[in-house]
Parts: C-alpha cells; structure tokens; sequence
C-alpha cells in the first residue's frame, strides 16, 4: 500500500549577487538540498581553510533556518568539508551567504573553480526552545551515556568514558 505525500515548498527571497552563478537549486528531483556555487577560484592547500563567497544572499522566513552541508562528492574524492558543518544561516541574516570549507587530505591540495558546487543548503523548520530548569532530569533508557557508549563492532574497541 502506498502513502501519498506531496512535496512541501517555501517561498525565501534570494538577492544575487553576482548575476553569472545559478540560482540555488536540486541537482535531482527529491534532493533535501540545493547546491551552493563558488563566487571565485579557490586552492586549498593541506589543512588549509577559506571562507568562500557563493554569489546568493537570503531571507529565510521566521520559524526557518538554512544548514550548509558538505557535498559528499567533494568530500569522497578530496577530503573537502564545512568547517562549522552545519554551518547556520538564522532567518535574521541577510549577508551573502558564505561557505567555511576545509581541505583535510593530508598531502593533496585541492583547486576549486569558480561556479563549481562547492557545499548544499538545507532548509528547515526550528523551534525556539523555552527552557524550564529543573533539579532533576525525567530518567531515559539511555541516560547520560553518550560518546561511544552503545560500543563499536571493532573487537579493540572500546565505549569512551567521561572524566
């Protein structure tokens, strides 16, 4: 049996910035995100990382933000990520939007050129949370254990403890 759904959209104001790069888009129908282009030529060399322009400027509407995401290709094939990954772009910013890319292959640089995807945009709903403080936290089945603590299927491995 199959569920119908429909496909959601949202309306943002986009500001280009330079008129020669494409507007935001899927590279496939069903894509969460759209692809964010390099405003300029970029090397990075080991290690190194710059803060590269995309040519788009945004007004993401109250209630959303965007999420720059690393390309997976990019990364596979060059060890090319987001820094902040997410990086978080509030439905207050209006600046260009700008990508902290990363180079971390050890030995390899990597030349980015101008117009080639370089990261993806994720939009989404968020929530403002309303904190309550409390002096006890309700219990989970979980409880505070984090950081590898459901192990690993490495036989040396083992689930980090917290000082």
């Amino acid at each position: 049996m199959s569920i119908p759904t429909t496909p959601q959209t949202l309306s943002v104001a986009l500001q280009r910035l330079d008129p020669d790069l494409p507007v935001p888009a899927q590279a496939r129908t069903g894509d969460a995100g759209v692809d964010l282009h390099a405003r300029q030529d970029v090397r990075l060399e080991p290690g190194e990382r710059a803060l590269v322009p995309t040519g788009v400027a945004l007004a993401i509407p109250e209630g959303y933000a965007a999420f720059v995401h690393p390309r997976s290709g990019l990364a596979a094939r060059h060890g090319i990520t987001v820094v902040n990954a997410p990086g978080t772009v509030d439905a207050g910013y209006r600046g260009e939007i700008l990508v902290n890319l990363l180079n971390t292959d050890v030995r390899e640089a990597v030349q980015l050129a101008r117009g080639e995807r370089i990261a993806q945009l994720v939009v989404q709903p968020v929530v403002r949370p309303v904190f309550t403080e409390v002096a006890e936290l309700p219990p989970s089945e979980r409880g505070s254990s984090g950081h590898g603590s459901t192990g690993s299927t490495g036989a040396a491995a083992s689930p980090l403890t917290h000082p």
